[in-house]
């Protein structure tokens, strides 16, 4: 019996060492606790912040005027534009620069003091379903309460603002149209990214890769020879989420589907860019495991606006998701599959996953040849 026991301290004793020797992957398990945390505390939030607000006010009067400064006061609305015509609100949307849309009829003083009812249009981007009726509701509260405030007489009588919504994009509400795009690009990060760190740190701790050297290829080939399979499986993954996105979910592309092939294609090489970086940092499989968990899974999922909204987030949160290549490439997805929009609009968040592209392979690159080396 004390031979046993002797024997499982000493096998205890060894599991004990060996994990404190790999100080990378015992440094990740410590941190990814607290990470996990402050990612759950800032990004698992319902509140609606940061609401940019388009007021299309053709002629202003001191109706408008009043009920525009009583959104600009409130701490949730921020002025994204005052337009002259309706017609200018909607390249707003497709840009993602307003998330609503306030329309003030010409004579809304007037017809207030006439004692008319009178109709303030609200439209929403709903490509976000959740938070589209909850910025829909902000802003005819915003209206509703500005009416009883200034005519407190008026509204008792029975006169008042009577806030007419439209949904863009999503009338349905479907939160399918929501996830999909998140979804597709959460696939591509786990094929990518985790897959190609895990492969190419088992091919190190094998020692395969050293190998290699011996043979006429160049590392930047011998990478190159690793990664090519798994971007073809990519490809595949993408075709895969597309058909059952449209068949399954009927969620629609509006958009050019070549476009968003691409543009898959180009976040599917930042992916394998960083998962080749992880490899060559880490020294084995568990700790290029953990790593791109840390550096691509969880901030995809929290911190891109899969499903909860940016603007929610605070705003050092905010400037560390431009960092996330998720944040870009979802953007592309929902403007192309939900809003049918082109290069034009969002030529912008390719050209950011462009440079993340070349910024990533040539830092992995720079790492991983003195590694072989």
């Amino acid at each position: 019996m004390s031979g046993g026991a002797s024997a499982l301290r000493a096998f205890m004793r060894k599991e004990f060492q060996h994990v404190l020797r790999d100080r990378q992957t015992l440094a990740v398990l410590l941190l990814m606790p607290l990470i996990q945390v402050v990612l759950f505390g800032f990004a698992l939030r319902t509140d609606v912040r940061n609401v940019r607000v388009a007021f299309v006010d053709p002629a202003p009067d001191h109706a408008t005027l009043a009920l525009r400064a009583r959104f600009e006061g409130s701490r949730t609305f921020r002025t994204a534009g005052v337009l002259r015509s309706t017609r200018e609100l909607e390249p707003l949307f497709r840009r993602g620069v307003a998330d609503v849309g306030v329309v003030l009829a010409p004579g809304l003083g007037s017809a207030l003091l006439a004692g008319r009812d009178v109709d303030v249009l609200v439209v929403s981007d709903a490509s976000d379903p959740n938070t589209g009726v909850q910025r829909q509701a902000y802003a005819a509260r915003v209206i509703q309460d500005w009416q009883q405030d200034l005519q407190p007489a008026r509204a008792a009588a029975g006169i008042q603002l009577v806030p007419e919504v439209r949904m863009r994009y999503n009338p349905t509400l479907e939160s399918v149209n929501l996830f999909v795009p998140g979804l597709i690009a959460l696939v591509l990060t786990l094929v990518s990214a985790l897959m190609t760190a895990i492969s190419l740190s088992r091919e190190k701790e094998r020692g395969t890769l050293e190998i290699l050297l011996v043979s006429p290829l160049r590392p930047w080939q011998i990478v190159a020879g690793k990664v090519l399979p798994y971007l073809v499986l990519a490809l595949a993954n993408v075709a895969t989420a597309l058909v059952a996105a449209w068949l399954v979910f009927g969620v629609p592309i509006r958009g050019s589907l070549t476009l968003l092939v691409l543009a898959s294609m180009l976040y599917a090489m930042v992916s394998l860019a960083i998962g080749v970086l992880v490899a060559a940092i880490t020294p084995s499989q568990r700790a290029a495991m953990l790593g791109a968990l840390l550096a691509t899974m969880l901030p995809s999922t929290f911190l891109s606006g899969m499903v909860f909204p940016i603007a929610s987030l605070p705003d050092p949160m905010q400037g560390v998701s431009h960092l996330i290549p998720a944040r870009w490439f979802i953007a592309v997805a929902r403007g192309i599959m939900l809003k049918g929009i082109g290069l034009a609009e969002l030529w912008q968040e390719l050209a950011v996953l462009a440079a993340m592209l070349a910024v990533f392979i040539g830092l992995a690159m720079r790492t991983f040849k003195p590694r072989l080396a």
